[in-house]
């Protein structure tokens, strides 16, 4: 993984490298056969002073698991809406490391280009690991959208600045829609095929679903744990 730049930086810094990169994140489809789905989730402990970063690895078609990480470190740089990837990315960037084999599309908890800056934690990490990246998030960061049909599937575009940034997709019936755009390597289009053909019932794709729960999970762990799945696939 080459190092795409140092991580010690300003708010206002972060802000100009956001805007520097944004123009490098492709949103034209440009990956392969997909065999590995990853799927991310960040989460914080200690009070916002150590970064957990959970990465699951699921074969694809059946979806099962085959590598569980976690990674804790120190988090580097306080909540400033806008910049979370900054805050987040060093210990997803590290679980990443630890992955015994190489995902063909990842699949994040957060926002892609739907972001002021085009620049969501999806899109930034897809810049640094050079891999397909879907933003799945819960909420919206920015833009505008029109009501989304009640129809499992059923999507609307969402906006900002006259551009269309994502999709509000209704992922699951009766149940508040999640905020789909493109991370890198890929266009809209499909990512919301992914998104779709990874439910299973519940309002996440499963990707980022099991990355959740496994975030979630309390108990006994460490910085660097890691789970092998039964299920291994060669590249």
């Amino acid at each position: 993984m080459t190092a795409l730049h140092d991580w010690t930086l300003s708010p206002n810094e972060a802000i100009a490298l956001q805007k520097e990169l944004a123009p490098r994140i492709e949103t034209r489809d440009r990956l392969g056969e997909v065999k590995r789905i990853a799927g991310v989730d960040i989460g914080f402990e200690d009070e916002g002073e150590t970064t957990r970063a959970a990465v699951v690895l699921l074969a694809w078609p059946g979806l099962e698991t085959l590598e569980e990480i976690v990674h804790r470190e120190p988090t580097r740089m306080p909540y400033i809406p806008g910049l979370l990837s900054f805050r987040e990315i060093p210990a997803a960037l590290n679980a990443f490391e630890r992955l015994s084999q190489r995902p063909d599309l990842v699949m994040v908890d957060g926002q892609g280009i739907a972001h002021p800056r085009r620049l969501g934690v999806a899109s930034h990490l897809g810049l640094w690991i050079d891999l397909p990246t879907i933003g799945v998030a819960k909420s919206r960061l920015c833009g505008r959208h029109d009501d989304v049909p009640e129809n499992l599937g059923d999507w609307t575009p969402l906006t900002h600045r006259g551009e269309t940034i994502g999709a509000v997709l209704r992922s699951r019936e009766k149940v508040k829609p999640v905020f789909v755009s493109p991370g890198h390597r890929i266009s809209l289009a499909t990512s919301l095929d992914w998104v779709v053909k990874c439910l299973a019932g519940t309002k996440l794709p499963e990707p980022t679903r099991r990355a959740d729960r496994l975030a979630s999970r309390r108990g006994k762990s460490f910085a660097g744990e890691k789970r092998q799945g039964e299920l291994g696939i060669g590249d």
